[in-house]
């Protein structure tokens, strides 16, 4: 019953997703960080992302949650450059 968020055996869907530990990308430039997260499934938000940022220079200051955590795959990471 979709309406109820229940899948079969009663699990949830996050239930099925795989925890990861959320690498360390600050001091990489942004193209080496989104490659990093994409290995482990991650996803990724710039916080202010400026029009026209070039990815192959651009250096991570810093990231939310930090280097270590246990979290979901598919979760965003927010990078502030």
């Amino acid at each position: 019953m979709p309406y109820l968020e229940l899948t079969k055996d009663n699990e949830k869907e996050e239930d099925k997703k795989k925890q990861v530990e959320v690498p360390n990308v600050e001091g990489m430039t942004v193209a080496e960080a989104a490659k990093v997260l994409k290995e482990v499934n991650l996803d990724y938000q710039i916080e202010n992302e400026p029009e026209g940022l070039d990815k192959t220079t651009t250096i991570i200051k810093e990231q939310l949650p930090k280097k270590g955590i246990s979290i979901y795959e598919g979760t965003k990471i927010l990078l502030k450059i």
